[in-house]
Order: C-alpha cells, then sequence, then structure tokens
C-alpha cells in the first residue's frame, strides 16, 4: 500500500510551520545533548507554561482540579508532565512516552592518565553503537561534577566556538593492514575507545624538578580543571561526563528537507511529545508527557522505565484530587492509552537488502506506528491490539495527519525494543509511533523535517481524542 509524501499535499503556509518548528526543534537538540539537559530545559519551558512542580504542590497540599498543570522531575534525568482531565483519572491518562537517553560514551570513575606524553581519558560506551564510527570526529564533554561539599559543577566543552574538542584517534591507513581484516565488531575494540585531552607538561622554572616530573601532562591537565572548575582527580569518582559530537545540528540537503544531529533518537520524539502536552488546555482525559532515561541500556535503574517512579507520580496525582486508592491507582494505569514515542528505522537506498519495502518506513511519508517490535520472531515486543490500531488510524485521518506502518527491517534481519512493553506490563493499550531516521544510533543521525511536524501534529490528536 503507497502512502504519498506529505511534502506534495503543503501549502505554503504548511511549508512555513514545518520549517519554523524543526528550526525549534534544530536548536534544541544542538544545546541538549545530554538527559540532564533535556530535562533542565523542558522544566524552565513548562514552568514558563504554568507547570507546577509536583513536589510543591504537594507541601502545599494543592487540591487539583481540571485544567491544572504540574511535573515531577526525577533527578534531573526523567520528567512526567500531567494535565489534569475533566474525567476522573480512575478512567485512564492518554500517554505520550519518550526517551531522552541517546548511545553516547562515558567517562569510566578513574579516567584520567598519561601515556607516552599524551594525556588520557579513559571511556565507557553507552548503548548500541557501532565502535568505530566515533574515532576521528571532534567530540564534546557534557555532564556533571558532584564534590564532596555537596556541590555540583556544570561542564559543557566543546560546542562554543571557542571550545576545543576532543577525539578519538585511529590507525593510519598506512599501517592497518591486520585491521582492515578485522570484523567490524572488532575493528575498533571498546577499551580503544580513550579520549585524547592534552599534550603540554605541567610548567616549571626548575630543570631537575621537569626531568623528575611524573605524568607531567595529566598533572597539567589537573591544573587547568582546578582553575577552570575548581575539581581534583578524586572527583571523578562522583562525575557523570558524557562523550558526545561536537558541533550544532544542520539543515541537511540542498532544500533544507532535512536535520543531520546527535541524538535524533529520541529526542525527535521527545521534543514534539513536549510541544505537544503545551497545546492541552482542560483535555477531556488526563495527559501525559513521560520522558524517561536509559532506554539504550535495557530502561534500567531509578531513572528508567522499568522503575516506578510513574507508578507513584500518577498515586501522588490521584491523592491531590482526593480520589487515591489501590484500586483506583490500578484502574487509572490499566484503563490509559499511550503511544510509546520512538524512533523507527527509515529506508535507506544504499541497504535495501535489511528492508522489506513492503513494510519499510519512508522520509517525508510522516508518523510511523509500529504494531510490534522485538526482534526476529517478535522477541522482546510489544504487539498492540488490532482494535488500538483502528482506533490510531481513525484518529490520524480525522486530524489529516500523514501516517506510515511499518517493521524494523526484515524478520531475521534483527531487531529492537522501546519502552512500549514496560507500559503494557499495567495492562494500558500502548503502541510504537515515531519519527523515521537514517543513520540510528551513529554520531550523526538524519531525519525530515516533515516526519517531525507529522508527528507533533499527531501527538496532539492522540491527547485530544484517544
Amino acid at each position: 500500500m503507497e502512502r504519498k509524501l506529505a511534502w506534495e499535499d503543503y501549502s505554503k503556509e504548511d511549508m512555513t510551520k514545518v520549517y519554523e518548528f524543526a528550526e525549534g526543534y534544530r536548536k534544541f537538540i544542538s544545546e541538549c545533548k545530554t538527559e540532564r539537559e533535556c530535562v533542565t530545559e523542558f522544566v524552565a519551558r513548562a514552568e514558563k507554561a504554568g507547570f507546577l512542580n509536583l513536589a510543591d504542590a504537594i507541601k502545599t497540599g494543592k487540591t487539583l482540579r481540571a485544567g491544572d498543570r504540574v511535573y515531577v522531575n526525577n533527578m534531573g534525568k526523567w520528567l512526567a508532565m500531567f494535565v489534569v482531565g475533566n474525567e476522573n483519572l480512575e478512567n485512564g491518562m492518554n500517554i505520550l512516552g519518550a526517551h531522552i537517553d541517546s548511545p553516547r560514551m562515558d567517562i569510566k570513575q578513574n579516567p584520567l592518565y598519561e601515556d607516552t606524553g599524551l594525556a588520557m581519558l579513559d571511556t565507557h560506551y553507552y548503548g548500541g553503537i557501532k565502535k568505530y564510527q566515533w574515532v576521528t570526529l571532534p567530540l564534546a564533554l557534557h555532564g556533571v561534577i558532584a564534590k564532596k561539599d555537596g556541590t555540583t559543577v556544570k561542564v559543557s566543552i566543546g560546542d562554543k566556538p571557542e571550545d576545543p574538542v576532543f577525539g578519538v584517534s585511529d590507525l593510519l591507513i598506512h599501517l592497518s593492514g591486520e585491521q582492515m581484516e578485522k570484523k567490524g565488531a572488532k575493528v575498533i575494540e571498546g577499551e580503544n575507545l580513550d579520549l585524547l585531552i592534552g599534550s603540554i607538561p605541567l610548567p616549571s622554572d626548575d630543570e631537575k624538578e621537569k626531568e623528575q616530573a611524573k605524568d607531567a601532562v595529566k598533572a597539567n591537565v589537573l591544573r587547568i580543571l582546578e582553575e577552570t572548575y575548581g575539581v581534583c582527580e578524586e572527583d571523578f569518582l562522583s562525575a557523570e561526563i558524557e562523550i558526545v559530537p561536537a558541533g550544532a545540528a544542520r539543515d541537511y540537503g540542498f532544500d533544507r528537507s532535512m536535520i543531520m544531529g546527535y541524538g535524533h533518537d529520541d529526542r525527535v520524539c521527545a521534543y514534539p511529545s513536549f510541544e505537544a502536552i503545551l497545546n492541552m488546555d482542560k483535555p477531556e482525559r488526563t495527559s501525559v508527557c513521560l520522558l524517561v532515561d536509559k532506554e539504550e541500556i535495557g530502561s534500567v535503574g531509578a531513572t528508567g522505565m522499568q522503575s516506578r517512579c510513574f507508578e507513584n507520580a500518577v498515586a501522588e496525582v490521584l491523592n491531590l484530587t482526593g480520589t487515591y486508592s489501590e484500586l483506583s491507582l490500578r484502574r487509572a494505569l490499566q484503563n490509559s492509552k499511550v503511544v510509546s514515542s520512538d524512533v523507527s528505522a527509515a529506508f535507506d537506498p544504499n541497504f535495501p537488502s535489511v528492508m522489506d519495502k513492503k513494510n519499510a518506513a519512508y522520509f517525508g511519508k510522516g508518523i510511523v506506528f509500529n504494531k510490534y517490535t522485538g526482534s526476529r520472531g517478535k522477541a522482546g515486543s510489544n504487539d498492540a491490539n488490532a482494535e488500538y490500531m483502528s482506533q490510531m488510524r481513525k484518529i490520524m485521518d480525522n486530524n489529516h495527519v500523514f501516517f506510515q506502518t511499518a517493521e524494523l527491517g526484515k524478520v531475521d534481519q534483527g531487531g529492537g525494543g522501546t519502552i512500549a512493553y514496560i507500559l503494557a506490563n499495567y495492562g494500558m493499550q500502548v503502541i510504537d509511533s515515531g519519527v523515521p531516521v537514517l543513520n540510528m544510533h551513529a554520531p550523526w543521525e538524519i531525519i525530515n523535517k516533515a516526519d517531525l511536524y507529522e508527528a507533533y501534529k499527531g501527538y496532539i490528536a492522540f491527547l485530544k481524542e484517544a
């Protein structure tokens, strides 16, 4: 079944809206390259839009009524936003759930060392990556360093024009005969993804001191860190510093119809989900935007979807509406409907053999619905009910949203998962729906602006009508 390109249907006014929305998103992913930075930005914007911190509402004993807006910020890396609806919360919620973590490299807890006059940072990669894609690129450092005195130092270096950048070196082609014979998974080993960060030894006026100095280049880096951030080497033990591609997201193609950037998976779905909930004003059913961490490593931990943070947040909201009971909480969760807002693999003409063309996602044809994900025999999948898929089709068509359906590649080729199956554990109706992406999990991914805009329209339609 052939789906029409959204671009073919757009008026000049539509085109303006598409490009304006995409520009806002391009700036967002250029500035927010970690889950912490995403939450900080979203919270600031949410408060301007009238959202109240749920913790403050609990302290003051505020009663929540239809139209009230609250948010929960969990450890600065997980965010849930609620717009209370006219219906009793026990009847369920309409939930947009996306993740805001992306594949990257993290520095280890004892990362700093010197080798042959070069200062290096030892790393551990995060999420599913092709390791060879991360060498010879300009890289930036983003994150926090928590000091023993209770203060937290923010680190962001490599993205301003005046900043230095960092990188992982690769073997020169002249000496890479053995390397080129290796399989792709072994061309670059995980322990070889160490970051080069300096080469000047600590200055000294004493010649004897210079000769006796051990790891003088490392010492000079530590001096710079102390002068710039007020931290010492031991502070790395309580640091969360992520290594990400340096530079802003850019318009892609002569027609500027696409965006190349880091972290489209899954911020390209998180951003329109956030924008969609800002449009909710006294919805019939309570609207929720849920943005979580750790999806790329199994949704584990206190800020992952497998934690009970969302369940606890719903319980608190129920309590402030005066309707809490354990049974009401169970009903509110089970009666909810969810769009698991996550990306899909776009068809790539360079690699057609891994895709089933009849069931692939294409650039420019709108938001993608994946009835099921998983791998091979649908392992690890949430498989949405036919009735729920039918409802989504009707909502999209009624609101003139361009949509398409897809699977993640040919049946035996591989696969992947999302947070959908975790929410489905509550008995919710859940389906995956998001934006198709080229180069998924690479340092620089590509999306189509039309698909981004149609996702935004589709998410608004879902929150209002599901």
